[in-house]
């Protein structure tokens, strides 16, 4: 692909045209993404049983833990590509893809190292026990032991996406979700696997895809690629990187922290059955999540691209265009589970206690999601723009200030209904912020 034919028209194009040639590809691919983590977690609620869910749901800490070392890299550098292509810096661009590559080693191996040294005692405080104990080291030793893979599949992937290739950058979801579709019930149902054949389903089909992605880096046609010269870490772009995906960083690392919670309180006030309800609450809030992150994927290399070179008039269209889109998308996972819990919730699991509980954590989370596109559009549009503090702020005030203080709070009174309570008043609180801090951002450009 040539330098022109990859960015030329992010400048000129239509900005409707543009979103929907970035965003739909990207939000295929993170709806692809998401069912598959729906349907791993049917695979395992029917094949494996309810506890193996509450298994799985004591690993999302630290799985959202190795998720921010991923995101530090991958969003600050795919961030920094685009506004380095918009001002047509191409060496730079090149140095940046090689520097990925090294970073994503370095740090996938290191969390690994560390992690499955101490992972029985990590997931004991994380709220693990008795059966759960099993099945989620069993899981995540096997995930810890591919974490490179995953850091470098998805590293890559947002240096495809940013480089003016987002359907490329699709397609490597979609493959990675096919795969592990087909190898998730072959290796549960087929080989008796259980639950570690799910994590090996996962390992298994980014590796392949891995594969095929380094081999399109190494296209010598490609504008850029994989050479000699480019694998030094340069101090400049690792910090500059680092400062930018610091905001997602600290998002999932909050995150980490906020399930710990989440989890101890639902095993206090409700039991194991009470973090499997959050395991279902959890796939299915994170599948609309993730239709926005694909939205704001598409936002990204645009934003990135006009403000490189200057165009804000076309920064604040895209930035419009994507908060309506990211709206509507969340109004429709309102009203599907407002609607529809019970239904819902049933797709995971036949235990109707277990469905009984997971129903009112459904209509809670959900209770703001018409606002909290908004919220996740603007966050990304300061990642976007280079500017990591304001994003940073949003994403540690709703986690830490807020979100942390009403779980330590609210379950006291309330119980279980004051877990999911705090996740919806700390959304109401957050959407405000966010509403300050851009009136003031826009403010400064009049």
């Amino acid at each position: 692909m040539t330098i022109e034919n990859a960015t030329t028209n992010l400048g000129t194009e239509n900005i409707g045209k543009l979103l929907a040639q970035y965003a739909i590809p990207a939000i295929i691919a993170m709806t692809a993404s998401s069912l598959y983590n729906i349907t791993d977690s049917i695979f395992i609620g029917h094949g494996v049983g309810p506890l193996a869910l509450g298994g799985l749901a004591i690993t999302f800490p630290l799985m959202n833990l190795a998720a921010a070392f991923g995101t530090l890299i991958g969003v600050g550098a795919s961030t920094l590509l685009s506004i380095r292509i918009g001002q047509k810096d191409y060496e730079t661009a090149n140095i940046i893809l090689g520097n990925v590559f090294v970073l994503n080693l370095i740090m996938g191996i290191s969390f690994s190292v560390v992690t499955l040294l101490f992972l029985e005692p990590v997931l004991l405080f994380f709220g693990a026990r008795h059966e759960m104990l099993g099945y989620a080291k069993e899981f995540m030793t096997i995930i810890l032991l591919g974490n490179v893979v995953t850091h470098m599949y998805f590293g890559l992937n947002a240096l495809i996406r940013s480089s003016g290739n987002p359907k490329r950058a699709m397609m490597a979801t979609i493959y990675t979700v096919l795969i592990n579709l087909v190898l998730n019930p072959l290796f549960i149902f087929g080989f008796k696997w259980g639950i570690r054949g799910s994590a090996c389903a996962t390992i298994i089909s980014q590796i392949i895809v891995l594969a095929w992605q380094i081999h399109l880096f190494n296209d010598k046609n490609y504008f850029i690629h994989l050479k000699k010269g480019i694998y030094r870490l340069r101090k400049n772009i690792v910090v500059d990187s680092l400062s930018i995906g610091m905001a997602a960083f600290l998002m999932n690392a909050a995150s980490c922290l906020i399930v710990i919670l989440i989890n101890q309180k639902l095993l206090r006030y409700g039991g194991d059955l009470a973090v499997g309800a959050y395991g279902i609450v959890n796939r299915i809030a994170f599948l609309f999540v993730m239709v926005v992150i694909g939205l704001n994927q598409g936002m990204q290399p645009i934003v990135g691209y006009n403000y490189g070179a200057k165009l804000y008039p076309r920064v604040t269209a895209v930035l419009k265009k994507t908060i309506l889109f990211a709206t509507v998308i969340m109004v429709i996972g309102f009203t599907i589970v407002e609607l529809f819990p019970h239904q819902v919730a049933s797709i995971f699991t036949t235990d109707e206690h277990l469905i009984e509980m997971a129903v009112p954590g459904l209509r809670w989370v959900f209770a703001l999601y018409p606002l909290v596109g908004f919220q996740m559009a603007s966050s990304a549009f300061f990642q976007s723009v280079g500017k990591p503090n304001k994003a940073i702020i949003l994403s540690v005030v709703r986690q830490v200030f807020l979100l942390i203080p009403f779980l330590l709070i609210f379950p006291n009174y309330w119980e279980v209904t004051g877990v999911w309570a705090s996740i919806t008043v700390a959304d109401f609180f957050s959407v405000i912020l966010t509403v300050v801090l851009l009136a003031i951002e826009f403010k400064k450009k009049e």
